[in-house]
């Protein structure tokens, strides 16, 4: 298994396709689909990280180009390594047995956690950070050069702070602090958890945890409404932090984001809104979101009830081949179609999880990530931010880090809020 998978990573660095890759595995017996995804895309990711000059903290850049591989071509994405998508390659990383390559990128994610350009009482972690090597400190945030106005400069999305992703890069430190026995990651985790709780605990209507903020440095916007998805990764990472016996008042984190999602369950038909309006009280059933059905399955203590989501995404969010981000089916959202094996995988549905895992074996790029969409377009209904006058968070074709790190995870049943391998 070891020179199989040296032999992937060796042609993904020459640049050969996966079917010249792999003769024998396509001619001689049927492809696993679970195994070669797990080969290939745990190949994928160690040679990106080693792509990175040095040893010390990194980050990896979390979209290729439209072409399949190398830099994207739009400035905002050239260099923008999402907090998100690089606490994802933590984790997947580790389910690869690549420790090494999953704590660069968890030092860079402690790093920017300790220290923040607002200084240690307004710090906090940003949305995005330029990818690379991350030598200086603080660690910016990600930017760009303006050559024709002649400045520097920076996306309010991304420089802002999501509740969420402060959740996520909690649980790659607390996912590294368990695989390493090295302590400093679990502390990170722990700092991450107070700063939710000290900046998005809200009272207003279901209670939970706001979205957090957007903006630039000098007068962020608090983004007041509440994601079912966000509450679900902090009920993940106060749990986590609970067993692990880190000191702090992680039992009142656990039971505000509990209550959260307890409140917001459809009971009558199944399913889980995205959250609230922004006067935190109001349900948006405006618009259905897929993790929102999806994640709640992977937390460790789920009620058995909640399973149903699954069939409400089926009904709601499944097109040929696997699932779309919202209701409207335009199309197949990668990174959802492998969230969807895994928890088929989470609720004992293997067969379905086969499918799925099958299917992202043709998502594929040339460069070793999985497209984003099948698509040349996906519409998810929601806004990037309070700024935007429509709905204009897309996905669009490119090859994307995230997509790639929750294939794995699937592939590997790797559940990202426990840590450990789903029970067969």
């Amino acid at each position: 298994m070891v020179r199989f998978r040296q032999s992937l990573a060796r042609a993904l660095a020459c640049g050969i396709s996966l079917a010249a890759a792999l003769p024998v595995m396509a001619a001689e017996r049927p492809v696993d689909a679970a195994k070669l995804l797990s080969n290939r895309l745990c190949g994928s990711l160690s040679i990106a990280v080693d792509s990175i000059p040095g040893k010390g903290p990194a980050f990896l850049r979390s979209y290729d180009a439209a072409s399949g591989s190398g830099a994207p071509a739009e400035p905002a994405l050239k260099t923008a390594a999402f907090t998100y998508d690089n606490a994802l390659a933590v984790i997947a990383l580790t389910a690869c047995g690549e420790r090494a390559q999953a704590k660069r990128i968890g030092e860079a994610l402690l790093a920017a956690t300790l220290d923040d350009r607002a200084g240690p009482v307004a710090g906090r972690l940003r949305t995005a950070y330029r990818a690379g090597p991350q030598q200086e400190r603080p660690i910016p945030p990600n930017g760009w050069w303006q050559e024709k106005p002649g400045r520097w400069a920076e996306d309010a999305y991304q420089v802002g702070t999501s509740t969420g992703n402060v959740a996520w890069a909690g649980l790659a430190l607390l996912t590294l602090a368990e695989s390493t026995g090295d302590q400093r990651f679990q502390e990170g985790a722990a700092k991450l958890g107070r700063w939710v709780l000290d900046n998005a605990a809200d009272t207003r209507g279901q209670g939970g945890f706001t979205g957090g903020l957007h903006g630039y440095d000098a007068q962020p916007v608090k983004l007041t409404w509440k994601s079912t998805e966000h509450n679900t990764d902090l009920l993940a990472l106060f749990g986590w932090l609970q067993r692990a016996g880190t000191p702090g008042p992680w039992a009142d984190g656990t039971a505000r984001a509990r209550g959260f999602l307890d409140v917001l369950w459809r009971a009558d038909k199944g399913w889980f809104p995205t959250g609230t309006l922004e006067d935190g009280a109001t349900v948006n059933e405006g618009n259905s979101g897929l993790d929102a059905q999806l994640w709640p399955l992977l937390l460790a203590e789920a009620p058995a009830e909640w399973q149903r989501a699954l069939t409400y995404a089926e009904q709601a969010h499944g097109v040929a081949g696997g699932f779309d981000f919202n209701a409207d089916r335009d199309g197949v959202w990668v990174e959802g179609t492998a969230q969807a094996a895994l928890a088929y995988r989470a609720t004992g549905q293997a067969e379905k999880a086969a499918a799925l895992l099958e299917s992202l074996t043709g998502d594929i790029s040339p460069g070793g990530y999985l497209w984003a969409t099948r698509g040349a377009k996906l519409s998810t209904g929601f806004a990037i931010g309070p700024d935007s006058k429509e709905a204009d968070f897309f996905y669009f074709r490119q090859p994307h880090l995230g997509a790639t790190a929750w294939a794995v995870l699937a592939a590997k049943g790797w559940n990202p809020f426990t840590g450990k391998k789903l029970e067969p």
